[in-house]
């Protein structure tokens, strides 16, 4: 046997492949990951629905909003408009519909909820990030 004819490694057309391969995951992966943490993201935008969605349903439960008119933020137990934090620009109520804006880092889509006067108070979901999956 030949000391010079033991081959070992990779030979070029190989390393090529892998390079080829691990390009088009990552050309899948980016767009897929940009857009979780997109939503990642809003979520905060949501979340930040659910004292609005607390106060607007009690105030409507007990009675004390008989026309969504008369729902406002700061009044009738709802919370006032909460300020600019994170990813959220401002949460607020008017006219008895809950719209939360996100921050230009979450191209400034907003997510609105709107009640129904029933008991149980039954709520639609709204918004620009219902267009593009954000909610």
């Amino acid at each position: 046997m030949n000391r010079y004819s033991k081959h070992t490694g990779f030979t070029l057309i190989e390393l090529m492949i892998v390079v080829a391969i691990i390009g088009i995951l990552a050309a899948v992966a980016l767009p897929a990951y940009q857009a979780y943490a997109q939503r990642a993201r809003f979520s905060e935008v949501i979340l930040s629905t659910n004292p609005y969605k607390t106060g607007l349903g009690l105030a409507i439960q007990s009675g004390r909003i008989a026309d969504l008119a008369d729902a406002d933020a700061g009044t009738n137990g709802i919370p006032p408009t909460a300020a600019a934090t994170g990813w959220l620009a401002s949460t607020t109520v008017t006219n008895g519909v809950i719209i939360a804006t996100g921050t230009a880092d979450v191209g400034s889509n907003t997510y609105t909820l709107t009640p129904t006067l029933t008991v149980p108070v039954q709520w639609t979901e709204g918004g620009t990030c219902l267009n593009i999956g954000l909610c």
